[in-house]
């Protein structure tokens, strides 16, 4: 655990998978298909003020609802609209997973569920933790502990639906420096060591090598995310806050996400969530997020 806590002082700093078997739907804000990619300026202004350096360019996917936020040595270095939402998919298991932990004596046997919740992205067992605790409580209770300001509980017509809770970029980067800060050491130690363990496939099948795994050297700790490629993948991965009550999140139902999320080398925090087109392909999209990652993690 030294290579996760060595230099983070003053650093306070979350990614997402299926929801019970994928997701679908479109929504407003997304953005019109096309080919090729565009150069975008990424940094924030507060990010270029405080530091003094040129804010980076980094290729956005045309067609692709990108945002991301990059957070190191206590500022955010770079982001690209980091409080737009997306579903979460399997981010949503840190969430799910610091929230039980802080509610009860893990026994062995939930350890064990635990573990491969966060290093094998197993929906199985993210629903028996969901329902446990007691669904949207699960985030509710979150929301209030990390003082998240985008992330929200599944509609109220699909409360099982643990994949359909609403992130930020911002917020996601919030969770993580919950994790590495404010987290009781023993949660803090139990959930980084899953998230470094994290394996090449998912329970499901998936490929979670994609993005930062795929674009940093270790050490990192990472929680993917996918939704909407289906219940079977393609090709198979072989081994080797309060709201007011007329808001709602767009969770862009009816196209693929894909995030990867996590924490690279001694405390660089890298959250980049997209909402693909409409019948993209888990390999096409996969290739789009790692080339995302690689750019934002030289930043």
């Amino acid at each position: 655990m030294v290579w996760l806590r060595t230099g983070l002082a003053g650093i306070l700093c979350l990614g997402l998978l299926c929801a019970c078997g994928g997701g679908s739907g479109g929504g407003p804000g997304a953005e019109p298909q096309g080919q090729g990619s565009a150069p975008v300026a990424s940094g924030s202004p507060e990010a270029s003020k405080t530091s003094g350096r040129k804010p980076p360019v980094v290729r956005v996917p045309r067609g692709v609802r990108v945002s991301y936020a990059v957070f190191e040595r206590g500022r955010v270095v770079a982001e690209r609209r980091s409080r737009q939402t997306f579903r979460s998919a399997s981010v949503v298991k840190i969430l799910i997973a610091l929230d039980y932990l802080e509610r009860h004596r893990a026994s062995a046997a939930d350890r064990a569920l635990l573990q491969v919740m966060l290093r094998s992205s197993d929906d199985k067992a993210a629903t028996e933790f969901w329902r446990r605790g007691g669904q949207r409580q699960v985030v509710e209770r979150m929301v209030r502990r990390a003082g998240l300001a985008e992330t929200a509980p599944p509609p109220a017509d699909k409360p099982g639906f643990w994949g359909y809770t609403a992130i930020s970029a911002r917020d996601v980067v919030k969770t993580y420096r919950y994790l590495l800060e404010k987290a009781p050491k023993g949660q803090r130690e139990f959930v980084l060591e899953q998230l470094r363990r994290s394996t090449p496939c998912g329970t499901d099948g998936f490929d979670q090598t994609f993005g930062i795994p795929s674009a940093a050297k270790r050490p990192w700790a990472v929680k993917q995310g996918w939704s909407g490629f289906g219940d079977v993948p393609a090709e198979p991965c072989r081994k080797g806050g309060a709201r007011p009550a007329a808001w709602q999140p767009d969770l862009g139902l009816g196209r693929p996400v894909l995030h990867t999320t996590g924490v690279v080398g001694d405390g660089k925090i890298v959250v980049v969530l997209t909402l693909q087109p409409a019948g993209t392909s888990f390999r096409t999209a996969s290739a789009r997020v790692t080339d995302l990652a690689r750019q934002l993690v030289r930043v």
